[in-house]
């Protein structure tokens, strides 16, 4: 979700409970998202902790909450938001107390939840797993949304009657939870709409930036075949179709190619991958000296890269 919402959800939340505290939920919000600049550079430079990258360790309940506390501490030091309020003119004082640590905490649940809706989703229980948990409704960023949150963030920002902000709160509000509702009425009728089949025993829908389209991946009983394709609930078309294979081997035995995978499976840069992939597939080429292992991704979300290539 776009970071423009994440400030505004706890916020919004705050106003309508009459807390004074509503700064210290919206900095909770946006804490956690702070990891493009003070944490990602770890995972760059440092590939096998590669969890030190956006959407991870601080996206995790044990670590949002020390996120969102440090943060908050660093916020309220009066030689910082009193530097900001130069830039901005406007008062963003906020308190560290333990009440308002925990306000913050809040935040960054909220925070936690509505990147849970979105695309592959977040390690919440890291770290005792590094498994990403997703509900798969919203594409990582729904633009709409984010160009909406924009405008009542500056509505917010200038100094308008409080009727005008809280109606904008209000609608904007009411089109993040019809927007999420009708995602997920448009994933289920995709699901519904394309039953599986044959030797096919699986099936998941995966949100892109249209609503209305859907990628629907369906797979045997063992993971060793995929079918994919784009589906536009509105026209019920198919398109982008494709069959592929968990793995394809080329040039050398089947058991000399897992021998290669089992090592690539070593590498950080693949461990990485498969992190972040909804269900990776690998193409082994044997050239009698070295195998190149190519691992893709069956759906391909436009977000991250789809492949990556080793030799073993």
């Amino acid at each position: 979700m776009d970071f423009f919402t994440h400030f505004l959800v706890p916020y919004i939340i705050l106003f309508a409970l009459k807390s004074k505290n509503k700064l210290e939920g919206a900095f909770g919000g946006i804490s956690l998202d702070l990891d493009t600049i003070f944490i990602a550079w770890i995972g760059f430079l440092v590939p096998y902790l590669f969890v030190f990258s956006h959407r991870g360790i601080t996206h995790s309940f044990i670590f949002a909450a020390i996120t969102s506390t440090l943060f908050l501490y660093v916020i309220s030091r009066r030689s910082i938001n009193g530097f900001i309020e130069k830039i901005i003119r406007r008062d963003i004082s906020v308190e560290f107390t333990l009440k308002t640590v925990g306000i913050a905490y809040f935040g960054a649940l909220t925070h936690l939840f509505l990147d849970f809706l979105t695309s592959k989703g977040v390690p919440l229980l890291y770290p005792f797993t590094l498994q990403r948990f997703s509900a798969e409704i919203y594409y990582y960023i729904d633009v709409t949304t984010a160009v909406i949150a924009l405008a009542v963030l500056l509505i917010l920002y200038l100094r308008l009657d409080m009727k005008y902000k809280k109606a904008a709160m209000v609608i904007f509000m009411i089109i993040l939870v019809s927007f999420g509702g009708i995602r997920a009425y448009e994933k289920n009728a995709a699901l519904a709409e394309n039953p599986v089949s044959g030797n096919l025993v699986y099936s998941a829908a995966y949100p892109t930036q249209d609503m209305f389209t859907w990628t629907v991946v369906q797979s045997d009983s063992s993971n060793s075949t995929y079918y994919s394709f784009n589906y536009n609930t509105l026209n019920k078309e198919r398109s982008d179709v494709k069959r592929v294979q968990s793995l394809t081997v080329h040039g050398g035995t089947v058991q000399s190619a897992q021998e290669a995978i089992d090592k690539s499976e070593e590498l950080p840069a693949i461990q990485n991958f498969r992190w972040d992939a909804y269900d990776p597939c690998i193409n082994a080429s044997y050239n009698g000296k070295e195998w190149k292992l190519t691992y893709f991704d069956v759906t391909d979300d436009g977000y991250r890269s789809n492949n990556i290539m080793v030799t073993v």
